[in-house]
């Protein structure tokens, strides 16, 4: 018999209860031949599009369907930074009356470790934030629970920020539901800290999980109602590049169920704003402007599999965009997956060369690249190059101790 693929046998179980073989075929309009012999083995990938299809059918990300969920288990050797992280974020010292009398940390000092967070996850640098993480999770407990009258809105809104960074990191490292617990708590603190835009900040990073767990709906329904939210406040130049970063959010969650016309809609009004801003921004942590417009336009045209419209749209980038190393990678990712479907192997293959020279450490953890990649060595004869990038995304696993 032979062995399943990874991505036939998350098509297996995560079709389960759910769809028939012939079921699943018909609501993504693929083959019946083409799921039967992913599930079987027979095939161990299938065109991007293709498999773009399957998931949407299954109301997942591409990326879930790709490659393996990084299972957290009390005796997994694998991931010792994540088990930490789960521990911290998860711990009961304050149900055993442990934070009582604690020493609260400096919020300055906290402030500045916050910032330094911030910068690891934009350079895409996850294993130091992820070794950073338990820490700044047990101070960022201790700040609001012993924090004074004066500085307790402080406290929470420094608290939300490394909840909000943990729920992030988290993501990179497939770890979706702790993902989910760590967004849900930075939303509730940045309730308590009273800023409006801390509050949509949060919502809009807990749409990027809900995204991540393929909840769509879900998470357009978040953005669109903290954009709502948001059409009510002071109209500062923060608050509209928040209220742009939102919509940019909402129009990519509408763009994976196929809403296309909600997509434009969102887009048009972010544009709108974009002309507003008139320049990058990072308030709060959200990117927007005229750079994050173009990203994520094309990321919504790559998602509805208009290619043509994609690779028109990313030429619209600005040379000078001022954009984080993660951001940027992203973008040259939809550009060469957009690429690659109108044929051009090899433009696709210098835009990924590209991107993993720029950002080798937020490659690593994606899962999309190894599927490009995949593709792009079936296509003629691959270049050394090209091989050397697919041994560096799939480097030999270390046998783990049973």
């Amino acid at each position: 018999m032979m062995a399943r693929s990874m991505i036939g046998e998350n098509i297996r179980v995560l079709r389960r209860g759910v769809y028939t073989q012939n079921d699943l075929a018909a609501a993504a309009e693929v083959s019946v031949d083409v799921i039967r012999k992913l599930e079987q083995g027979r095939r161990h990938t299938a065109s991007l599009a293709t498999l773009q299809r399957i998931a949407g059918a299954l109301g997942v990300e591409l990326a879930t369907l790709l490659g393996p969920t990084r299972v957290i288990s009390a005796t997994g050797a694998a991931q010792p930074q994540v088990i930490a992280i789960r521990d911290a974020l998860t711990s009961v010292d304050d149900l055993l009356g442990e934070l009582d009398g604690a020493d609260a940390p400096d919020l300055t000092e906290l402030s500045r470790s916050v910032t330094y967070a911030w910068g690891l996850y934009w350079a895409g640098r996850f294993e130091p934030l992820a070794a950073m993480l338990p820490r700044l999770l047990a101070e960022a407990a201790a700040a609001p629970h012993n924090a004074t009258a004066p500085e307790a809105g402080r406290a929470a809104d420094l608290a939300a920020q490394v909840h909000a960074i943990t729920s992030q990191t988290l993501l990179g490292f497939d770890a979706l539901d702790l993902g989910y617990v760590a967004a849900r708590e930075a939303v509730r603190l940045a309730e308590a800290a009273s800023d409006p835009l801390q509050a949509a900040a949060t919502r809009y990073r807990l749409g990027r999980v809900f995204m991540r767990q393929g909840r769509f709906v879900d998470a357009e329904r978040v953005c669109v109602a903290t954009a709502e939210n948001l059409q009510r406040g002071e109209a500062s130049t923060a608050h509209l590049s928040v209220y742009g970063g939102v919509l940019l959010r909402g129009a990519s969650a509408a763009a994976r169920q196929g809403r296309a016309a909600a997509a434009r809609d969102l887009l048009a009004e972010a544009a709108t704003v974009a002309a507003r801003t008139g320049v990058d921004r990072t308030d709060y942590e959200i990117g927007f402007g005229p750079s994050y417009l173009v990203m994520m336009s094309t990321d919504c045209a790559v998602v509805t599999e208009d290619y043509v419209a994609a690779a028109e749209l990313a030429r619209r980038m600005p040379p000078d965009a001022a954009m984080p190393l993660a951001s940027r990678s992203r973008h040259l990712l939809d550009v060469a997956h957009a690429q690659l479907r109108l044929g051009h192997a090899r433009a696709a293959r210098s835009t990924l060369l590209a991107m993993e020279r720029a950002a080798p450490q937020w490659t690593r953890y994606q899962k999309l690249p190894r599927v490009l990649v995949g593709e792009l060595l079936t296509r003629g004869r691959p270049s050394t190059q090209l091989r050397e990038l697919a041994r560096r995304l799939n480097p030999p696993r270390t046998p783990q101790p049973s």
